[in-house]
């Protein structure tokens, strides 16, 4: 069986490769815990400031991909001779409001203003802490084209881009940017909504990324399924991917992997090299916010994973050598 097909609705809604449970245990009981949990979810101490030095966009990187971590998902993706930017958030916050809800543990480390050309912004689902519509706003009189999942560029409509810079994508489908970087939307096992009115009638995916010289995989938000070796078997090898591995936990086990699951799923997708996404930036979980790297250190230990951990906002060359910051040690 290969999970590598179309997206199925049942009515309006998007159907997971896998059967999969939103919430394990009662609301109550749930709620509970974030009341009485005793980790440190939050930096006693912000991390940081970390700072961009945007005068090294001037060259190109020598060895063709370069990452820039804005900050959980958000990243700049510098790849042969390209650059795309994925989930950009530069909120304060990741809510339907303002004053309230999940906060940023540091300031993003570039304004939007200085960021350097850009040739496609790719956007995985519709959730707070992957599309912000301030972002989307700032960009409404660029000439940036958007690559997004089925149904979520109906969010970019209503906040001022023009429908023309718009390409809705499918699982499985490809599109081809600037003439020579072909993306691949790709099955994830997630959901969507801005409410607890309109669940899953929009499309959550993860992307494929394939220039001439590189190939990478950017997961976005997904549980573990078997998926993921149809991916590699079929778009593989990769010489990066990028897996979350943050907000994970026990009362929501199918729909984020964290970092056991996250090594699992890198073995399944032939690549050379992981980068943890989805961490170290907000507090979505009851778990320490150190935790999700630390177990991760661990497992890459004992399954022999090489790992590329850059420091947020410092742009870093992606040359298959082992490379972990320790960032989230500073300070």
């Amino acid at each position: 069986m290969s999970y590598l097909k179309h997206s199925k609705k049942e009515g309006r809604k998007f159907q997971n490769p896998v059967p999969t449970e939103m919430m394990k245990g009662a609301f109550w009981s749930v709620l509970w815990k974030y009341m009485t949990v005793k980790t440190e979810r939050e930096p006693k101490t912000p991390p940081g400031p970390f700072r961009t030095d945007t005068a090294v966009y001037n060259a190109l990187p020598l060895s063709g991909l370069r990452i820039t971590l804005i900050g959980h998902s958000s990243l700049l993706i510098e790849i042969d001779g390209r650059r795309l930017l994925t989930d950009p958030v530069w909120a304060e916050r990741v809510s339907p409001v303002s004053f309230a809800g999940p906060k940023r543990f540091f300031a993003t480390p570039l304004a939007l203003h200085e960021l350097p050309a850009l040739d496609a912004i790719i956007l995985s689902h519709d959730h707070y802490d992957h599309l912000d519509k301030d972002v989307i706003k700032y960009f409404a009189d660029k000439q940036v084209p958007f690559y997004c999942s089925l149904g979520v560029g109906a969010h970019l409509v209503k906040w001022g881009i023009d429908a023309s810079r718009i390409t809705a994508m499918d699982w499985t489908n490809t599109v081809t940017i600037a003439g020579d970087i072909k993306v691949t939307a790709v099955p994830a096992r997630h959901f969507s909504g801005r409410s607890m009115f309109n669940r899953n009638e929009t499309l959550w995916s993860a992307f494929v990324i394939k220039g001439p010289q590189h190939n990478i995989f950017f997961g976005a938000d997904s549980g573990i399924f078997p998926g993921f070796k149809d991916i590699g078997d079929k778009h593989g090898p990769f010489d990066l991917a990028m897996l979350e591995i943050g907000a994970y936990g026990e009362n929501w086990p199918d729909i984020h992997m964290g970092p056991a699951n996250a090594a699992g799923a890198f073995l399944m997708l032939n690549a050379q090299q992981m980068m943890p996404i989805h961490w170290g930036t907000f507090n979505l979980a009851l778990h320490a916010w150190r935790e999700p790297i630390e177990i991760l250190l661990e497992h890459a230990r004992d399954k022999s994973i090489s790992l590329f951990v850059p420091e947020p906002g410092h742009p870093t060359e992606v040359t298959g050598a082992e490379h972990i910051s320790r960032w989230w040690e500073k300070g």
